[in-house]
């Protein structure tokens, strides 16, 4: 069963997964801080250069399938024009200002 974005419990990550399902670059990136770093399946990636890639020219969506840590630990099927879908894990480290300052991701 899928756990609708506006739903999550988390709001900066509520935010974010908001703006990768509307394909909205700039929302996306108000959500983050200046400094936001990421990693995917344990490497660290250039966050632009891996969100312009993997989301915005691929077309991504996610379909949360289950949250823990208060929002902030989620398990969803992830897809986009690339990959086609995949069970993802994503993990969210949340700044004082409400804005993602790391996402950790990877195969689930």
């Amino acid at each position: 069963m899928t756990i609708a974005v506006d739903k999550l419990s988390d709001p900066a990550v509520r935010r974010l997964l908001s703006a990768v399902n509307a394909g909205d670059r700039n929302a996306f990136f108000a959500s983050l801080t200046d400094d936001a770093t990421m990693s995917d399946d344990g490497s660290d990636r250039d966050l632009a250069q891996w969100v312009d890639r993997e989301i915005f020219s691929s077309h991504g969506h996610i379909d949360v399938q289950t949250e823990k840590s208060g929002g902030r630990a989620l398990v969803a099927n992830y897809r986009n024009d690339a990959w086609g879908e995949m069970r993802t894990a994503w993990r969210f480290t949340v700044a004082p200002d409400g804005r993602v300052s790391r996402f950790e991701t990877g195969q689930a």
